[in-house]
């Protein structure tokens, strides 16, 4: 304990070795889901569907345990949800390019954002978004996350082009054991029971088996998919065509601010942001992320970056990279084991999305709701983040809103040259992007 305490910096960062594991755990079991569902998307792109499955396994681990032995953080990095859907629904299926031609633009992407990080560029972009802006990220993720969980759970549903979402079946078996892991996890909470969310989560998945919703799988064990069909198998040369330029501009936008406006929100309710509201050392995870972006496309999945998921194991006291090495352990079991770590059903861990994502939206406090020029911007980084259900146009709008509002209001002394950069990006996000 003495050797892990003084490489992770446990007791210094007010955490212990249990709060490390447990928020380790909790962060797997909030994001195994990647595991069934990241490769179900990149199969309608042309990606074989089970190496997809090894790919994405072994990139969550290795970027997972990259955070935690160098970044020294507890954030789980893994394929992004949202660019794998635009690789595979866009830029496979609409725009016709090959998926092999997809991955050499995300290794690309990946490149650029090594080289931008090893010079300290993203740091200091990241370091000029003003507060609003920041804390809007936290209360915007926090909704986000609220939406995803309430999806997950099968308390709202898809409904009509008059009402997009409505409410979930009530007499659903799986519709009660979440409503049931909500109100359990939120008494835990409220009890200040350590370990809550992870309590209630197995709580809710005994009661599903208990009442045989839940069946454990027949299988436990099992040999992983072989990687073969997809290793190395990334064209590099095809994605420097200038006609791929919109592709790598979008991808490079998406998971730049997705990356920035995580670490930001997470880092913020873990008590990681200093008195300026920057996150001290960002350049570790910042790279950790490029790298895993790197190594996926060449095992052969999308753009990864760090997971919103995180906060789940952030909200049970994980402070230190032992958490996410912990993390990236499961993540590396689950080659064998996958059949019974991913037996827990999405409606006994969408409630703990939920309740994460309700303890974010506390940074609403702090947004200035004094300035309009201030809260406007911010607001509507939360609006067109969970409406549009992506961080990245969220992250975008509000950079371009906050520095036209400036203008317009001739508060110049407001602005800086990172955040004239940030929204000249942005806007070419938005010119080029491939709708």
């Amino acid at each position: 304990m003495n050797f892990l305490d003084k490489y992770f910096k446990i007791s210094e960062r007010g955490s212990n070795l249990r709060n490390e594991i447990i928020g380790g755990i909790v962060t797997f079991i909030a994001s195994a889901y990647i595991i069934i569902v990241n490769p179900a998307i990149l199969e309608a792109g042309g990606i074989p569907k089970a190496p997809a499955v090894t790919a994405t396994i072994l990139t969550a681990f290795i970027g997972t345990f990259l955070m935690g032995i160098y970044a020294n953080r507890p954030f789980m990095i893994a394929p992004y949800m949202g660019e794998n859907a635009f690789i595979a629904y866009t830029v496979c299926k609409t725009l016709g390019y090959s998926w092999q031609t997809a991955l050499g633009a995300v290794f690309i992407g990946g490149v650029l954002f090594t080289l931008l990080t090893l010079l300290r560029l993203r740091s200091w972009l990241a370091n000029s978004i003003p507060n609003s802006l920041k804390y809007a990220f936290s209360a915007g993720l926090g909704l986000f996350l609220c939406f995803i969980g309430l999806n997950e759970a099968g308390l709202i549903n898809l409904g009509t082009e008059s009402a997009p979402v409505k409410l979930g079946n009530l007499h659903s078996p799986q519709v009660l054991i979440a409503i049931f892991c909500l109100l359990i996890i939120s008494f835990f909470i409220a009890k200040r029971i350590k370990g809550a969310i992870l309590l209630g989560i197995l709580t809710s998945f005994l009661l599903g088996v208990l009442f045989r919703v839940i069946e454990f799988p027949l299988q436990i064990v099992s040999l992983p998919p072989s990687l073969k069909p997809l290793f190395l198998k990334l064209d590099i040369i095809g994605a420097l065509k200038w006609g791929f330029f919109s592709v790598i501009l979008t991808l490079f936008i998406m998971d730049f601010v997705d990356t920035i406006g995580t670490l930001i929100g997470v880092g913020a309710i873990a008590g990681m942001l200093d008195n300026k509201g920057n996150f001290p050392d960002i350049e570790k995870p910042m790279l950790c992320d490029a790298l895993s972006t790197c190594i996926g496309a060449v095992l052969g999945v999308t753009t990864s970056g760090t997971f919103i998921e995180s906060a789940a194991g952030v909200k049970e006291g994980a402070r230190t990279g032992l958490a996410s090495i912990i993390t990236s352990i499961l993540f590396l079991l689950a080659l064998f084991f996958s059949p019974i770590l991913t037996v827990i059903p999405s409606y006994c861990y969408g409630p703990a999305l939920v309740i994460v994502g309700i303890l974010m939206t506390k940074a609403f406090k702090d947004i200035n709701f004094k300035d309009p020029t201030e809260f406007i911007p911010a607001i509507l980084v939360i609006i067109f983040m969970c409406f549009t259900y992506n961080i990245g146009v969220g992250v975008t709008a509000g950079f371009i809103i906050y520095v036209l509002i400036k203008l317009l209001t001739k508060r110049f002394e407001d602005l800086n040259l990172g955040m004239l950069l940030l929204a000249g990006l942005s806007l070419l996000f938005f010119i080029f992007y491939p709708y």
